[in-house]
């Protein structure tokens, strides 16, 4: 695959940003649309969608250059390349997440209103942005024998291994992850207590993730015992999910009781 796409000047365009860029603004512009629709306060979107991908990206950053805290203390010289180059997914989904809550806290905004409409976005833009890993060659799968007809082979890659046969984790996990979106937006229109919708995101893409890490070929990634970093992340948030899944209900039910009875 190749990541830089073409030149203008000085400036080169390079795949990986360019998809993370279309996938900001597609969430964005999905955020905004449904948030319309519903009729909310549609113009706390752009602000909110600002400040959760400088959260996420300082989370995913934050979490990367954790996930390399030995090897940096062994060799202090690699900060300088790590905090340059590698992210990881879900320092940038809890990262994310988080500022969005601190957002909506000062705002005075409904978190789980606005957290509903939002994952099913995010998703999306996940999609897309492994598009850019396949660009880039990072996040790649386990080597394949050579005649393995779904295997891709990079030539160039600053990050796989090249000309050798590789499954492609990257599009497995960007059909994943917009597949993700669609059951989303489906469950929306069907699961009434707000949260709801974001719980199944964490659910599903943590599920997916666990599974996919078993084929991913960068191991550099590091681990916590036999599992690996993100494996060991998503046994937790598929946790959340699930008792944010079916205790938000019960909640929403105890609030319903105490306000009745109040009157």
């Amino acid at each position: 695959m190749k990541n830089d796409l073409f030149s203008i000047g000085p400036f080169t365009v390079h795949g990986y940003g360019l998809m993370i860029a279309i996938g900001v603004l597609s969430a964005y512009y999905m955020v905004e649309y449904r948030a319309k629709k519903k009729q909310m306060d549609w113009e706390k979107v752009f602000p909110l969608t600002v400040w959760s991908v400088l959260g996420g990206f300082l989370g995913s950053k934050i979490l990367y250059l954790l996930t390399r805290l030995p090897d940096i203390l062994a060799n202090p010289a690699l900060l300088g390349s790590s905090i340059k180059d590698g992210f990881v997914v879900y320092g940038g989904i809890i990262g994310g997440i988080l500022t969005a809550w601190i957002y909506c806290k000062c705002t005075k905004w409904n978190f789980w209103k606005i957290f509903d409409i939002a994952m099913p976005a995010v998703a999306m833009a996940q999609g897309f942005g492994r598009i850019g890993c396949l660009l880039a060659g990072c996040c790649y799968g386990i080597e394949l024998d050579s005649a393995n007809p779904i295997g891709i082979v990079f030539h160039n890659s600053a990050y796989a291994p090249n000309d050798v046969a590789l499954l492609p984790t990257q599009i497995i996990s960007s059909v994943l992850d917009f597949a993700n979106c669609f059951v989303l937006l489906a469950l929306s229109k069907k699961l009434k207590t707000d949260g709801q919708v974001a719980s199944c995101y964490l659910i599903f893409y943590s599920i997916g993730r666990f599974v996919l890490e078993y084929f991913r070929g960068d191991l550099i990634r590091g681990n916590v015992g036999e599992f690996s970093t993100s494996q060991f992340i998503s046994l937790f948030i598929c946790l959340i999910g699930l008792v944010l899944l079916f205790g938000l209900p019960v909640l929403a039910k105890k609030k319903g009781a105490c306000a009745q009875s109040e009157e």
